[in-house]
């Protein structure tokens, strides 16, 4: 696997996670995070859908010893083969259309577990992310 992410600069993206480790306030960070794509895994026992997109996201869900749920999205192949080395397919989803749709307040996102630079985001701030992608 090599540290690339198709449709985007994984070490923009990356950068903009540092900078939100010091800032989460950082404005324009959460703009570049909000229009960038992630890496969502799909884990092996999810069906193919025979060569064409699925309609549907399926979001890998995993809970924590504490009860936490997240859904894991990676900004490379190689932050996300670190964390789930299990995991070897995944889908490419703009970040905002998962904050769009994403379902429920309790259900967080985390945004490259496991690196230095980890950013777990909460169901409202998941949508607000989406926001930040609309023209206005």
């Amino acid at each position: 696997m090599t540290d690339h992410i198709p449709g985007g600069d994984p070490s923009v993206v990356q950068n903009a996670l540092h900078q939100l480790a010091a800032d989460r306030e950082d404005v324009v960070a959460l703009g570049t995070l909000a229009a960038s794509d992630v890496l969502l895994p799909v884990p092996d026992n999810v069906p193919s859908p025979n060569g064409s997109e699925p309609q549907e996201i399926t979001l890998p869900v995993f809970e924590q010893s504490d009860g936490v749920r997240l859904v894991p999205v990676f900004t490379s192949e190689e932050r996300m083969a670190l964390a789930l080395p299990q995991v070897h397919s995944y889908r490419t989803v703009p970040l905002a259309v998962l904050g769009r749709g994403w379902p429920a307040d309790d259900l967080a996102l985390s945004i490259d577990a496991g690196s230095p630079d980890t950013l777990t985001v909460q169901g409202q701030g998941v949508r607000a992310l989406a926001t930040l992608t609309e023209g206005g």
